[in-house]
């Protein structure tokens, strides 16, 4: 695969702190941190002695990266806790195993991924935009989703689609330049062009969905936009681009 990734304002919150035994509040379908604090314990040759609280914002299975987030803000802060930390190369492979998107989210900025998306590489984009992001229905099955992508024989010329990924993250300068990246393979909505209708500059689905972004040059219409589309029970939030872990 190739895929840009960019972290983004709208986040869950986790905390850790050390305790008697593992255990993980706040998110009762979590499976994702406690596997990672779990793999981290066996990694360092510790107990995985460690109290996480999850505050969830993001939707659940939205093809925003919520759990695989969560694991990696677990993985870096009870790595923090340790005597002896682990690498950051010895913490990103084992984040790797867990998710191919989570090393991603041990990194500052956005992220070319290739291979199956744990391969990085750091891009210089734009920042300084809005972002309406709203949630369209619910997320079949990722496996569903691949399936539908094999059964169109959608990697026929994936070479060329990468290639032409590749020249255009080399000549974006400003956000504007951000609509010459090709569509999303896996997934498409009208939501999109609603967004597109309302100005933004570029708008698509958000990983394998069911979430569609619109990119906006100004808040007041990126907040109208939100407040346009969160109806019908569509749930919409604005969000702006973040740089930093």
């Amino acid at each position: 695969m190739a895929t840009v990734y960019q972290r983004i304002t709208l986040c869950d919150r986790v905390a850790i702190e050390p305790a008697d035994a593992l255990r993980v509040d706040g998110f009762a379908d979590d499976t994702l941190v406690r596997s990672a604090l779990e793999r981290l314990a066996q990694a360092a040759a510790v107990e995985p002695r460690w109290r996480a609280r999850i505050w969830k914002r993001i939707p659940v299975a939205g093809g925003l990266g919520g759990g695989s987030s969560d694991a990696a803000t677990a993985l870096r802060l009870a790595n923090a806790t340790l005597s002896e930390p682990l690498p950051a190369g010895r913490l990103e492979g084992l984040a790797a195993a867990l998710g191919a998107d989570i090393p991603f989210f041990l990194r500052d900025g956005p992220q070319l991924g290739t291979g199956d998306g744990s391969e990085l590489a750091p891009l210089d984009l734009p920042q300084d935009y809005w972002i309406a992001l709203v949630l369209d229905g619910e997320k079949p099955s990722t496996a569903s989703v691949y399936r539908r992508f094999d059964a169109r024989q959608g990697a026929d010329g994936f070479d060329e689609r990468r290639a032409r990924l590749l020249d255009a993250l080399g000549g974006i300068r400003r956000p504007r330049d951000l609509a010459m990246l090709p569509p999303n393979d896996l997934a498409s909505s009208p939501v999109a062009e609603e967004l597109r209708a309302r100005g933004a500059f570029r708008a698509d689905v958000s990983g394998a969905g069911p979430t569609v972004y619109g990119l906006f040059h100004h808040r007041s219409a990126a907040e109208a936009a939100v407040a346009a589309l969160a109806v019908h029970g569509r749930r919409a939030w604005l969000a702006a681009p973040a740089w930093y872990v």
